[in-house]
């Protein structure tokens, strides 16, 4: 519920920034690091939006896979959890390059 708030602040802020009285969407990436349910998330954002100004808008939820780069050569891929060798190269020397996001992609309003 904490998650679902700090996103709502985040809408309020930009709208008002923006003067925007009535949301439609909002967009967000949740990487799989982050250990967020979008289910969960989803519907803990129904919950705080019934009855507020929010009611209504659609939360889109883009979940981003958990991807490593090579140090050795530079390749991202698609990890696996606990797989730390390189797709391409075998390479032990691997860091995140995705998965660990959660972030305000867009958002509609008029």
């Amino acid at each position: 519920m904490s998650i679902t708030r700090s996103l709502l602040d985040a809408v309020r802020a930009e709208m008002d920034k923006a003067a925007l009285k009535e949301l439609r969407s909002v967009s967000i990436r949740v990487g799989e690091l982050t250990a967020v349910e979008p289910e969960a998330l989803r519907f803990c954002f129904e919950a705080s939006i019934k009855g507020t100004p929010f009611e209504g808008a659609a939360l889109e939820i883009e979940e981003a896979p958990l991807r490593g780069r090579c140090k050795d050569c530079g390749n991202v891929f698609r990890m696996a959890l606990f797989e730390r060798n390189c797709a391409g190269c075998g390479g032990s020397s691997i860091e995140i390059a995705g998965g660990n996001e959660l972030d305000l992609v867009s958002m509609e309003g008029v």
